[in-house]
């Protein structure tokens, strides 16, 4: 999960790994040849002579929400710098370099040693013996160590050979500090010595590299297929896709790269669906590219994990559990029989008149339910609770409120979650929400205190008689407390370990994103069969091929395959279009009717005739 600038400093590589996607910055060289710098001219000197100059670009990619910047070291080993005369300042240049991006980064990014390759093969191709080759890279290391990098970064290598010799050099000096290896392919898939992608991740996962990837000569389309390809033959290592930003072109006697920064963010959700977990770009990529690329990124996986404990001396103040069939209608239902929840989105202004026609046409449909979703999409909206509460009180139907941790601190949502439950709401969805950048308001304040296994902890102590910091509250409150998931997710492992999080925590019942694949939906029960906990489907109807390839490119979490796409395109829009979205909805309701406790059912713009049609399946 991609992180704002403004977080707290994150210790390592490693724990910023484990939180979610990793951004790294773009490209150093493009940057200094922009301003002016010749491309005769010994790039990595330049921390010597032209520190500030550096700096500033470093800056600028920390601005630009980056979360590890890159040292202006990639040629920075006695061989690149000799044909300049500076083999003799390799320690200084590269000690330089770090300190440089240590001091741009602040708290506000991680700094990796940026290694790139020899320039020269390996014999028994070239000349370059090995052993003069692993000397070569322990040196640059040793003044990038010494400078106070965070991780190294080998890049650009042409061959499997010369990245075991950088891994080998590099390794005798960085102690502890992880190694990411990057190769660089050619349009046909293989490295230039014609190495396939699968051998290589198979070759480095045998050498604990953890973390793979590709960057340099490829653009983002053709990076695509390498890293799916890397992705699917590595069994532990993450992978890495930093692409050009296209191909040069010579304008007005420069080189120029014609990728916009929208299209390259444009690929970042493939490159997540296609199991990446660092994205970032090599040449031709600018903070411009790097901030598309960071707001991407958040769409899809949009806040910071944090991790809220209760001080130990207070827990024996907790009192029991109310009974979950005691807390809510839902409550009552779930697990004995097969519940439908529909969700509506409240209305952007004030009157609740057609929103409540919605509601009570679902009540004589006989939904369970009625769910109501947070600022949807962080657009400014009629808040869920009142919406919850007007349902609740003037149709007289259960309702389901998503909470999310965006834009409240600590105080405001335990005052809300209290507030609500004085009220009489009871079953409450606890997300962390989508961000500002997402939605109308792309400069307003994310708060995330907590994130969604945070808020579900806060909202188990309020079921337990006491707040967050353990002073009792009362009588314990009957909180029905829900989570999401989504069973989609490319790390199945980390969607799994995140969902074993919240029912530790408390979570009593499982919303998922919508699924359109019954066997996605049974791989994923199966893989949380042990935690034994109530699953609602997630089920939204497709109104047209327009809408589903909205829903698929551009809304966090969903993940609409292409034969189902397929077949809303060959539906054409329409009154056809409509019934072959209800059509496929009511596959994935009958296969999740066999398999899990209900079903969620999103209709899109809140058509709830389109919800109802698709339960008329299961009557």
């Amino acid at each position: 999960m991609s992180e704002s600038a403004a977080t707290s400093p994150v210790k390592s590589f490693a724990e910023r790994l484990a939180r979610g996607v990793v951004v790294f910055d773009g490209a150093m060289g493009t940057m200094l040849y922009q301003r002016g710098v010749f491309v005769n001219r010994c790039f990595d000197e330049l921390n010597l002579s032209n520190a500030a100059l550096v700096s500033a670009i470093h800056a600028e990619y920390v601005e630009a929400g980056a979360d590890v910047i890159e040292t202006n070291t990639f040629g920075a080993h006695r061989m690149k710098l000799a044909p300049h005369g500076f083999d003799a300042h390799v320690a200084k240049i590269n000690r330089r370099g770090a300190e440089i991006a240590r001091e741009a980064a602040g708290v506000r990014a991680l700094v990796a040693g940026s290694v790139g390759p020899l320039g020269k093969p390996l014999e028994p191709v070239g000349s370059v013996a090995r052993a003069d080759a692993v000397a070569v890279y322990r040196e640059q290391a040793e003044g990038l160590v010494e400078g106070g990098v965070d991780l190294f970064v080998l890049e650009t290598m042409p061959s499997l050979a010369n990245a075991l010799a950088a891994l080998e050099g590099v390794r005798a000096a960085a102690g502890e500090r992880p190694v990411i290896v990057s190769l660089t392919f050619n349009d046909e898939g293989t490295t230039f010595y014609g190495e396939r992608p699968e051998d290589l991740v198979a070759a480095l996962e045998k050498e604990g590299v953890a973390v793979i990837g590709a960057n340099c000569s490829q653009g983002p389309a053709p990076m695509l297929e390498t890293v799916t390809r890397m992705a699917a033959a590595a069994h532990v290592a993450k992978i890495a896709a930093m692409p050009n930003a296209g191909s040069p072109t010579m304008v007005d006697g420069r080189y120029v790269y014609l990728c916009t920064p929208e299209y390259m963010a444009s690929f970042s959700r493939r490159f997540l669906a296609a199991g990446v977990s660092v994205v970032g770009g090599c040449c031709g990529t600018t903070p411009a590219h790097i901030k598309n690329l960071v707001r991407s990124v958040r769409m899809v996986q949009p806040a910071r994990e944090v991790r809220v404990e209760l001080p130990p001396a207070r827990v024996k103040e907790q009192q029991p559990l109310v009974p979950r069939e005691e807390k809510s209608p839902l409550g009552r239902h779930i697990g004995r029989k097969f519940v439908v929840s529909v969700e509506l989105d409240p209305p952007r202004g004030a009157d609740p008149s057609r929103i409540l026609d919605r509601a009570q046409y679902c009540k004589e449909n006989e939904i369970d339910a009625i769910n109501v979703a947070d600022g949807p999409r962080a657009s400014a909206r009629m808040s869920a609770q009142s919406l919850c509460l007007l349902f609740q009180t003037k149709v007289g139907i259960d309702t389901i409120l998503h909470y999310t941790c965006r834009d409240r601190n600590l105080l405001g949502i335990q005052s809300d979650l209290l507030g609500a439950h004085a009220l009489g709401l009871r079953n409450v969805l606890a997300i962390t929400g989508d961000p500002p950048k997402l939605g109308d308001y792309p400069d307003a304040t994310a708060v995330y205190d907590v994130d969604s296994i945070g808020l579900i902890r806060i909202l188990s102590n309020l079921n337990r008689g006491c707040d967050l910091a353990g002073n009792p509250i009362g009588p314990p409150l009957a909180i029905h407390i829900g989570c999401g998931a989504d069973p989609s997710k490319p790390d199945m492992e980390r969607e799994v370990r995140r969902l074993e999080q919240k029912v530790a925590a408390g979570a009593e019942y499982v919303m998922t994103q919508p699924v359109y694949d019954p066997k996605t939906v049974e791989r994923f029960l199966a893989m949380i069969a042990h935690l034994k906990i109530p699953v609602l489907i997630g089920i939204l109807p497709l109104y047209s091929h327009k809408n589903a390839e909205f829903l698929h490119n551009e809304v966090p979490g969903m993940v609409i395959p292409e034969d189902i796409r397929e077949r809303m395109r060959v539906a054409g829009s329409g009154e056809e279009a409509q019934l072959v979205g209800v059509r496929i909805a009511q596959e994935a309701l009958l296969a999740a009717r066999e398999q899990a406790a209900g079903a969620y059912i999103m209709p899109p713009f809140n058509k709830v005739e389109l919800a109802v049609r698709v339960v008329e399946a299961l009557r």
